[in-house]
């Protein structure tokens, strides 16, 4: 399947059917219309341009019409999209687009002075800017030609290379194929049950996975709203645009339950909300059920493999009747294209008892190619057929996997093993908490102490000692934090998960431990 022969299909079979809603532009944008658009892309990249098959187009810009007509023309013409994260820096984007070499790079009027700094510190042969008049990339698509090319591809044919969220700081580039990207949007259909009626809602950001998500929707023929997330604007956009499905990170989803007017929005549209990007505490869990008017399910997944395994929508409703209510601590089984282990060092399974640790592994056709231009990377992650994810966890007797730790997140406070994830569900049982990440830091006696840093609830207060007293009474004496920081916000990757090195590393200066 090439991927880029989405926007043809449908305007074939529904031309005049509102394909993307781009809330920060105000453009609506039909199948047919995209579908013109980017055909004419396609033959101005090739044609104009003189870009050739396996070349790489950079994208640098926030989620936009533009930035997904890049995708789609792209595959059209067996071209390779990278999109680089605004967020980061120029130097370490610099490095990011030193590393794939593109030959054009495409970027937002908004974002045009990291652009212009990047532009000193890179070569690339061709800048596209859109959004700051008529010239550049309106133009490039004027020139192009209106003739149909969809090209054929294999399903090893590169598509895309989507840059990790640098948790162990370092961002990789995972090389995504026509057929990778098709396999993980399969799984995406059939555990999220997509159906034609369906509005779908992008709130995370283009330049990582979950633009798959979205283009998965697009490819089943339904509206797209494209946003550049605002907790309140999400609220807004899923009351005007009749949003039935979204995917939102556990802590886009913990500010949405938080905004005082939660309660004033229309949300009857929606039909099913997937949650992921970190683990999301059984209470919240509970909250969210309590309050919108529709199904859940978890996703647990990484760049490198797309979302991996799923908690149902089964799952979530009879735990909160009682049935199985341990399987919200679960990230569920594994997908429909994908076949999850949980593995020793040597790569035998472990028992499916519940307590015996392993990595997970994953063994699926939505798995990345490999790394780009790292061999030695893709050799020590893709293994025996498998994925190394480096997430520590059980699994029981029906598969349901329970992750415990990041590998580098575990502390080891007097010998004992204390695993983060468990002392941040303690916390998040205080009511005024609304994030938390639980780091060890040094302690001469110790080796290291738990640490939690807590990010309270608009308007509300707790002091260290509440927070310890509200963990101890879930946690052995040693796993309960020794100390409480109390901060704004928390760091987090472009996935939306928490950078716990950044938050470990002024402790940790001038000291062996790895953050």
């Amino acid at each position: 399947m090439n991927v880029g022969a989405i926007p043809a299909k449908w305007a074939r079979l529904a031309r005049g059917r509102e394909a993307v809603i781009d809330a920060s532009s105000g453009r609506r944008t039909t199948f047919g219309q995209l579908e013109e658009r980017v055909r004419r892309l396609g033959s101005a990249l090739r044609g104009r341009l003189g870009l050739s098959s396996g070349d790489r187009v950079a994208v640098l810009s926030r989620n936009s019409v533009e930035f997904l007509e890049v995708y789609f023309a792209a595959g059209q013409r067996r071209l390779i999209v990278q999109p680089l994260n605004w967020r980061l820096g120029v130097p370490e984007m610099a490095k990011i687009v030193r590393g794939a070499a593109p030959r054009a790079l495409i970027f937002a009027h908004e974002l045009e002075n990291e652009a212009a700094e990047l532009r000193r510190q890179v070569e690339v042969e061709h800048w596209i800017e859109y959004g700051g008049g008529e010239r550049g990339y309106e133009a490039l698509i004027a020139r192009g030609s209106d003739a149909a090319c969809v090209e054929r591809v294999s399903d090893d044919d590169p598509l895309l290379i989507l840059y990790t969220g640098g948790t162990t700081g370092e961002s990789k580039g995972a090389l995504h194929t026509h057929g990778s990207a098709s396999m993980a949007m399969l799984n995406q259909t059939v555990a999220e049950r997509i159906v034609p009626s369906d509005v779908y809602m992008l709130t995370g950001q283009m330049f990582h996975i979950p633009v798959l998500l979205a283009i998965n929707y697009l490819a089943h023929g339904c509206p797209l709203v494209l946003m550049n997330f605002e907790a309140r604007l999400a609220l807004e956009l899923i009351e005007r645009e009749r949003v039935s499905a979204f995917l939102g990170i556990t802590t886009m989803l913990n500010w949405m339950l938080a905004e005082p007017s939660f309660a004033r929005f229309d949300l009857s549209s929606l039909r099913n909300v997937q949650y992921g990007g970190g683990p999301m505490p059984a209470s919240v869990v509970e909250a969210a059920l309590a309050s919108l008017p529709c199904t859940l399910i978890q996703g647990y997944g990484q760049t490198e493999g797309g979302t991996m395994t799923f908690l149902s929508q089964e799952d979530h409703r009879d735990a909160v009747r009682g049935v199985h209510p341990e399987r919200l601590r679960s990230c569920g089984r594994e997908g429909f294209v994908t076949t999850i282990s949980v593995a020793d060092a040597d790569g035998r399974d472990v028992p499916r008892d519940g307590t015996t640790l392993g990595e997970i592994v994953v063994r699926s056709p939505a798995n990345m190619r490999e790394y780009w231009g790292r061999p030695d990377l893709t050799s020590a992650t893709l293994r025996d057929e498998g994925m190394r994810t480096g997430d520590i966890a059980t699994w029981d007797a029906d598969g349901y996997v329970f992750i415990v730790d990041r590998a580098k997140d575990m502390i080891i406070t007097g010998g004992e093993n204390v695993y983060s994830v468990q002392v941040e569900a303690a916390v998040q049982r205080h009511p005024a908490v609304l994030e938390v990440a639980v780091i060890g830091v040094p302690d001469d006696i110790w080796g290291e102490a738990v640490k939690a840093v807590v990010v309270l609830k608009p308007g509300m207060q707790a002091s260290a000692q509440e927070i310890i007293d509200t963990a101890k009474q879930q946690l052995a004496s040693y796993q309960k934090p020794k100390s409480v920081d109390f901060v704004a916000a928390l760091p987090k990757a472009p996935t939306g998960k928490i950078l716990k090195r950044e938050l470990r590393a002024p402790y940790w200066q001038g000291r062996e431990r790895q953050v």
